[in-house]
């Protein structure tokens, strides 16, 4: 199925998720007609990848901009698994590699699993691009208010405005706006993260390319900690 290009009125897909025997490893997968829930490893050179190729010139990131190793994390707002690494995971990151400046976290859109993943991803780049400073602690907020996957809970505009509205250094009803401004531009900017992770070979939610490793799924901080020493050697 052809991404939908129309607006965030529209869904990308029909929702269709097993949630149920899965472990922190698993990924929300797409198999190009709808999603499915599974674990996969991690895959190296199928097809070929390189962080460097990866487009991430105005892309919302953490770190310092000349850190040796980057890491790129296509995600969904609405994905369990991508929770799992954006609490558990990544805290461990930064406070080993971004904060020491080795490690800079780029982060795009793979949003898949509704309206309210459309809406996330819009929201983000809103305040990406109005309050860079306070992006990361909205992304946090943003996992951390995750309840149903899909629009089933928390990730509605409404409930989205009503979060901003709590993180200090944001105008929450500047957000609602701009959002409402660049429907267009942002569905594109949208479409155009999913077919670059595509092209990489990412089919999956959370999925992360550093190096020319791809990782699938929301596996523990030993992973990443070992992918980041072997790049740093």
């Amino acid at each position: 199925m052809e991404p939908n290009t129309t607006g965030m009125n529209k869904f990308f897909l029909p929702v269709a998720v097993i949630l149920a025997g899965l472990f922190i490893g698993g990924a929300v997968i797409w198999n190009g007609s709808h999603p499915s829930t599974g674990s996969t490893g991690s895959q190296t050179g199928k097809p070929s990848v390189n962080v460097k190729d990866v487009t991430t010139d105005g892309e919302p990131f953490i770190g310092s901009a000349s850190a040796p190793v980057t890491i790129v994390e296509w995600s969904d707002y609405q994905c369990p698994f991508c929770k799992n690494f954006e609490v558990d995971t990544l805290p461990q990151i930064i406070q080993n590699y971004v904060s020491a400046g080795k490690v800079r976290v780029v982060f795009k859109d793979f949003a898949f699993l509704g309206q309210d993943s459309i809406t996330g991803a819009a929201y983000g780049r809103a305040v990406w691009k109005l309050y860079p400073d306070q992006y990361f602690a909205w992304r946090t907020a943003m996992f951390s208010a995750q309840d149903a996957e899909g629009d089933q809970g928390f990730g509605n505009a409404a409930l989205i405005d009503k979060l901003d509205a709590t993180i200090k250094g944001i105008d929450a009803s500047k957000v609602a706006a701009d959002v409402k401004a660049n429907v267009s531009a942002y569905q594109a900017a949208m479409n155009a993260d999913r077919s670059e992770g595509q092209k990489f070979g990412i089919s999956a939610t959370p999925s992360f390319v550093i190096g020319t490793r791809v990782i699938a799924g929301a596996y523990p901080y030993a992973t990443f900690d070992a992918a980041i020493q072997l790049l740093l050697k």
